[in-house]
């Protein structure tokens, strides 16, 4: 059985999905106020001892049959990732001692280990060099291993278009400037003219920067900023979860979208080089061959449209809060500063013009 809410998380499931007897008591209790699902740590008492933590954290499908129905795609890949995906990589995510989605992926259950006493990161704070140099070094964890895996193309649980597919691109793109025109009318003054300019033309590139570099790509997690990690309170471990929003694409474009959205600009400005280099370093530890760093820090200028592109379709699409519409007034604001100072429209319209003269040759 899967756990509908809370009240269905008892003891005796608990002991069934962990195959053990051992369980005397649970208790539970909300942890967090997602949008897409429901978050509970249930901690637990053992009648001898199991082998077993003393709390776990247990992840639900959202309480709104409205909002499971629209993010059934995102419950399979975080489902996928964990199930199938999580032990072939080398990045720190929490131990998944149990997995189980219905047939319409509307209700689905992840039981996680307990990173407590790890916190979350604080997006709209932003974050300081060293926990920003956690975080890219992690990824190079979720990219090196399966670098260019062919795997990758056929892997079904994303929405977002592979390499390859012009006419997913193109859908996206146009999803892209829709999301924009919301974006820009639903914050209208809160953003600066000069950030209005660069969501809305950021967006008209969508298509064709999905299509640049196809033959660089990796699994990415797509929404990879500081709300999606946990860090150890002496900031020396990083854990990442999160994995609703897997896509195939340009690596680099985490990278990009991490530093873009979580740093704020002086800062990103000043460490954004050493950041790359560092992402660059230990891609190269896992196997990663012939990926030079010039082109390291070309595909990172690159991937900065990541930035505009999830957080205007975040904000177009899904639930508004109060909070949510400030980080992503704030992430818009980072964001598009950074791509103004890394000249990537112009990057990108410069290789799309050398591709479309490559092709008419």
């Amino acid at each position: 059985m899967i756990p509908r809410g809370p009240s269905d998380i008892t003891r005796d499931w608990l002991a069934a999905v962990l195959c053990t007897d051992a369980i005397r008591g649970v208790a539970v209790s909300p942890v967090g106020t997602g949008q897409t699902g429901a978050t509970y740590r249930v901690s637990v008492t053992y009648a001898r001892e199991a082998g077993l933590p003393e709390s776990f954290v247990v992840k639900l499908a959202a309480q709104d049959p409205e909002v499971r129905a629209r993010v059934v795609l995102g419950y399979r890949s975080e489902v996928e990732f964990y199930h199938d995906v999580a032990e072939t990589l080398r990045l720190p995510t929490p131990r998944c001692f149990h997995c189980d989605i219905s047939e319409s992926a509307e209700d689905f259950v992840l039981v996680l280990s307990d990173m407590a006493p790890a916190v979350q990161g604080d997006q709209i704070a932003g974050c300081t060099r060293a926990e920003a140099e956690l975080a890219v070094r992690a990824l190079a964890g979720l990219h090196g291993p399966r670098w260019c895996d062919p795997a990758w193309l056929d892997f079904s649980a994303t929405a977002m278009p592979k390499p390859g597919d012009e006419a997913a691109a193109a859908g996206l793109g146009d999803a892209a400037k829709l999301a924009a025109d919301i974006t820009v009318e639903k914050l209208g003054a809160a953003m600066s003219a000069a950030d209005r300019s660069t969501v809305v033309e950021a967006a008209s590139l969508i298509a064709p920067w999905l299509s640049l570099e196809p033959k660089r790509f990796s699994l990415l997690h797509g929404d990879y900023r500081l709300d999606n990690m946990l860090f150890d309170p002496d900031r020396t471990r990083i854990t990442v979860v999160d994995w609703q929003t897997l896509a195939v694409g340009l690596p680099a474009r985490d990278v990009a979208y991490f530093t873009a959205t979580s740093l704020i600009p002086q800062l990103r400005a000043q460490v954004e080089k050493e950041l790359v280099d560092a992402y660059h370093r230990d891609l190269l530890s896992y196997g990663v061959t012939d990926y030079d760093r010039d082109t390291c820090r070309r595909d990172y200028r690159l991937g900065m449209l990541q930035a505009p592109l999830i957080s205007t379709l975040g904000l177009a699409f899904a639930a508004s809060t109060e909070r949510g519409d400030e980080m992503v007034l704030t992430m818009l604001e980072r964001g598009c500063q950074a791509i103004r100072e890394l000249g990537t429209l112009e990057l990108v319209g410069q290789m799309r013009e050398r591709g479309d003269r490559g092709r008419a040759g």
